[in-house]
């Protein structure tokens, strides 16, 4: 999981009593503080999670709006009391608020912990969303190669067939067109050797699922008859 935070904040204590709580709890993350005035909305970007401290007069609704976006990342916005965090939280339902109350660095670390770890799961399970829709793409292909495969064999043997004809009176012909034919009849012996090789793994495949499925019915009967023995009465 990426441990990397962004604290935003123009006041340093804010960031000092972060890092101190989390240097005495031993799980010290990297992070970077950044004031209101070199904020930007990209900055964002690569971040586990970014924590919003006391900012300048103005400045905190524009960094929040920009943060509010919808999206995985999480924010947390430490703000002065229970009634400002409901009222922000009423503006911004996409982030986190705390009341900057006692023992508020120990809350924030254990929010900010789960956060992070609930942002990495949604991307995990992006990613795995993403590599099934790929992989399903791909088996889209290979099944629509497997039935052109005769069509295709038929038009490459024809192909073939027609060279082989025309080299055999290549007498005839002028040195560059003889050999454009027999460019064309390598090639073609290229294709068809592709095509076989692509057949062979298609049987290979086949044969491959179907062991596995003696393999996995045999290890269900197995269950079965274990289960069976182990009921039996004496």
């Amino acid at each position: 999981m990426n441990d990397s935070l962004l604290i935003i904040s123009d006041d340093p204590e804010f960031a000092r009593a972060i890092a101190m709580t989390w240097r005495n709890a031993r799980q010290l993350p990297e992070f970077t503080l950044a004031t209101s005035d070199v904020w930007h909305a990209s900055a964002a970007d690569g971040y586990a999670a970014i924590i919003v401290g006391p900012v300048r007069d103005g400045k905190l609704k524009n960094i929040l709006a920009s943060l509010d976006r919808g999206s995985n990342l999480a924010v947390i916005c430490v703000a002065n009391d229970e009634k400002t965090c409901a009222a922000l939280q009423t503006e911004h339902p996409h982030l986190l608020f705390l009341p900057h109350q006692q023992g508020w660095t120990a809350t924030l670390i254990a929010v900010s912990g789960e956060a992070r770890r609930r942002v990495d799961a949604v991307r995990r399970a992006q990613r795995a969303e993403r590599l099934a829709l790929d992989t399903q793409n791909h088996a889209a292909l290979g099944r629509y190669l497997l039935e052109m495969r005769s069509s295709v064999n038929n038009a490459l043997t024809s192909v073939l067939g027609n060279a082989d004809l025309l080299l055999l009176d290549s007498g005839q012909m002028a040195g560059d067109t003889r050999e454009q034919v027999q460019t064309i009849h390598a090639m073609t012996l290229r294709l068809s050797e592709i095509m076989q090789r692509f057949s062979s793994l298609a049987t290979e495949l086949k044969l491959t699922e179907k062991e596995s499925q003696v393999e996995t019915e045999r290890e269900d009967e197995s269950l079965g008859t274990g289960v069976h023995v182990g009921t039996r009465r004496t």
